[in-house]
């Protein structure tokens, strides 16, 4: 693992740094496609995606801080210490007040960012995994456990890669809903992808080092759940609950 690419004294180029910046990149790219689509600027895509990514990063620092209260230290303002979950809220609420001001509905926005925000989050997850920052699972003895010696957060026992899991994850769901983002109401894909990616990290918490709060489940877990829950919401309401597209030949939506 490599969590610094570059060190040039006084300025150090790191993995996870690089990884968000792809991150951010991949999802311009393609939500400015979607815009176009949907006959809208697709310049709008950048300012998007720049809401999202500041109200993510000030979600994400908000909930481990208060999720630490009792624990913290001037480490703990630092560039570390980072929660999905808040940064999904966070980002969410930035993004609705971004779409608000260019005259976007929301439940549209939701829906064109779904694949772009999954690639991303897969993008972002390699990041983690270069980094060795901690995020990886429990020792295990299979063929592609890996140990992080030199990463952020170092172990030399063979763990899961749950990091590379959860980016294998994230890449499989966008490419099945950017194949689907014709033939689902805006509502139902965005419903789809929370279902789906609430899907992922409930699975992947079975191999990872968080620890039980309730019934055995730990906190991401449970927000998993939550998520699921209300992916299942947005798409009932949308009128088209998520689903496989039918076994039956069908004109493809790829592109």
């Amino acid at each position: 693992m490599k969590p610094v690419l570059l060190d040039l004294g006084v300025l150090e180029l790191t993995s996870y740094g690089v990884s968000k910046v792809l991150a951010a990149v991949v999802a311009g790219v393609l939500l400015g496609r979607e815009l176009r689509r949907h006959g809208r600027d697709p310049e709008a895509a950048y300012g998007l995606v720049l809401a999202a990514v500041a109200g993510g990063f000030v979600g994400a620092k908000l909930y481990y801080l208060l999720e630490h209260a009792d624990n913290l230290s001037l480490r703990s303002f630092g560039g570390s210490g980072f929660t999905w979950f808040g940064g999904f809220v966070g980002g969410a609420l930035a993004t609705a007040l971004a779409a608000r001001r260019r005259a976007i509905s929301f439940s549209l926005v939701a829906g064109m960012a779904a694949a772009p925000l999954a690639f991303a989050y897969g993008v972002g997850r390699l990041g983690c995994l270069l980094a060795g920052d901690g995020t990886y699972g429990t020792p295990t003895d299979l063929p592609w456990a890996m140990s992080f010696p030199n990463g952020t957060v170092p172990t030399l026992q063979e763990v899961h890669p749950t990091p590379l899991y959860e980016a294998l994850a994230a890449f499989a769901i966008g490419a099945l809903l950017w194949r689907l983002r014709r033939r689902l109401s805006p509502l139902a894909l965005f419903g789809l992808y929370a279902v789906l990616m609430g899907l992922a990290r409930f699975l992947v918490e079975f191999v990872r080092l968080n620890d039980g709060v309730l019934l055995g489940l730990s906190q991401p877990q449970l927000w998993s759940l939550v998520l699921v829950l209300f992916g299942l919401w947005a798409a009932w309401r949308a009128g088209s609950p998520p689903r496989l597209p039918s076994s039956g030949p069908q004109t493809s939506a790829a592109g």
